[in-house]
């Protein structure tokens, strides 16, 4: 018998206990004389309860704690250019000059006529006080046409009275009567001067109003000079304030990421579109995570935060608080954005870094835990578990994991507190299969 025939005669004695090249399910005979598999035995392992603080698990994204797109409000050509990317600059520092030579020419058009203006606001002052001269000339006029009328009313009264007994006695034949025309003639005289001085008040009393009228249309020129001075004033300040623009000044410290400009290039009075510089603070910085809607209710400021980054060894941790949240879903992505603000020490984090944060959620709850190695994943990557009924039988229970720290994992959904599982085994089971499942 040659080697060849020795190992099949061994092979054939092997496989009548165990089978020739690998282990076999025990066999028992039933009654009828057919032979059937025993069931395997398991052990199991319950859904458990443990309170814990629930956490959250999600991406996250370093911003820069402000980020300004610098635009030019005036249009003109580039003059200089004082920061280039990679720049640190403190606020106000000079980022970029432009130059427009055709606002600096507007600008002594703009000073002569505020001269002009500030000649007339003076030549105004003058006429006011002519004007104001005037009248005070006119009033004395007046004020002495009135101290006349009080005089000549008097004499019209004596030459009246005169007259009036003159007459009597000529009646009587005592006097003569070419005295009586005298005393007439006197009379009249008097009231011609009445007449005379009543005419030469309101004459006064016109001149008075007139000069009144030059005074109020002095005030008026000036007014209107004050005015004229005024509008070019702010023309002026209108005109610096386009010529301020003409220079790009930083709006808070920070680093300068980009840079769409050289010296010599036009550039317009945009208001979109690209922006000729960007500056980015990031001596603290924004990191943004959203938040699913299972979790985002339980999001509460102040909130405990630590983020990993795949730039930075595993061990070096970042932990800081919620800052704030939006309170509300985004209907595309149905998560809540939470913001946490963190202070960028040696400018460690970059603007557009990925990495993961951990909430710590502020409510404590009871949460159903099964051990890692109870829970199978199927080749679509679903968690499911097989779950033993009391009469040994097995169920393919899909579940929803939450937390995972390595050996234990959160249960969502699938199965309740007490359920028995299958614990470890290397098998692959089949639902309503039989199995015989050892004490623990």
């Amino acid at each position: 018998m040659n080697w060849i025939q020795k190992l099949s005669l061994c092979c054939a004695l092997s496989a009548a206990v165990v089978g020739c090249g690998g282990s076999q399910e025990p066999e028992v005979r039933a009654t009828d004389g057919v032979r059937t598999s025993r069931p395997v035995a398991v052990k199991t392992v319950a859904v458990e309860a443990n309170p814990a603080r629930r956490t959250s698990v999600q991406p996250a994204t370093v911003l820069p704690y402000f980020q300004a797109d610098i635009r030019a409000k005036v249009t003109g050509y580039v003059q200089e250019l004082t920061a280039d990317i990679g720049d640190f600059v403190p606020a106000g520092a000079i980022l970029a000059k432009i130059d427009v030579p055709e606002l600096e020419a507007q600008r002594p058009v703009i000073e002569a006529r505020i001269a002009r203006a500030v000649a007339e606001e003076k030549r105004a002052t003058s006429q006011i006080a002519l004007a104001e001269s005037g009248i005070k000339s006119v009033e004395a006029r007046f004020q002495q046409a009135q101290a006349d009328e009080g005089q000549v009313q008097a004499s019209v009264a004596a030459a009246e009275s005169q007259f009036t007994r003159t007459d009597d006695l000529v009646r009587r034949g005592s006097l003569q009567a070419r005295l009586l025309d005298e005393a007439r003639l006197g009379r009249d005289s008097e009231m011609a001067r009445a007449t005379s001085v009543t005419s030469a008040i309101a004459a006064a009393e016109a001149e008075v109003s007139v000069a009144l009228a030059k005074l109020a249309a002095a005030e008026a020129d000036f007014q209107a000079a004050q005015a004229d001075t005024e509008i070019a004033r702010r023309q002026l300040d209108e005109l610096q304030t386009q010529l301020n623009f003409a220079i790009l000044t930083a709006p808070f410290a920070g680093i300068i990421t980009a840079r769409n400009i050289a010296p010599g290039d036009l550039v317009k009075n945009q208001q979109a579109g690209e922006a000729l510089l960007v500056i980015c603070q990031i001596d603290k910085v924004r990191i943004h995570i959203p938040v699913p809607e299972i979790d985002a209710p339980l999001i509460e400021n102040g909130d405990e935060v630590t983020f990993t980054f795949p730039s930075f060894p595993a061990e070096e941790k970042l932990t800081a608080a919620v800052s704030r949240f939006t309170g509300s879903l985004e209907p595309s992505t149905r998560s809540m954005m939470v913001e946490v603000e963190i202070d960028n020490v040696g400018h460690k984090l970059l603007p557009g870094m990925f990495g993961h944060a951990t909430i710590a959620l502020s409510e404590n709850i009871a949460t159903n835990t099964l051990p890692a190695r109870a829970i199978r994943f199927d080749e679509s990557g679903k968690a499911y578990v097989y779950v033993v009924s009391p009469d040994e039988t097995i169920a393919v229970t899909p579940i929803t994991t939450g937390t995972d720290n390595g050996h234990v994992v959160e249960i969502l959904t699938g199965v309740e507190v007490g359920t028995r599982v299958l614990d470890a085994h290397l098998q692959r089971f089949t639902a309503g299969q039989k199995v015989e499942v050892l004490s623990n």
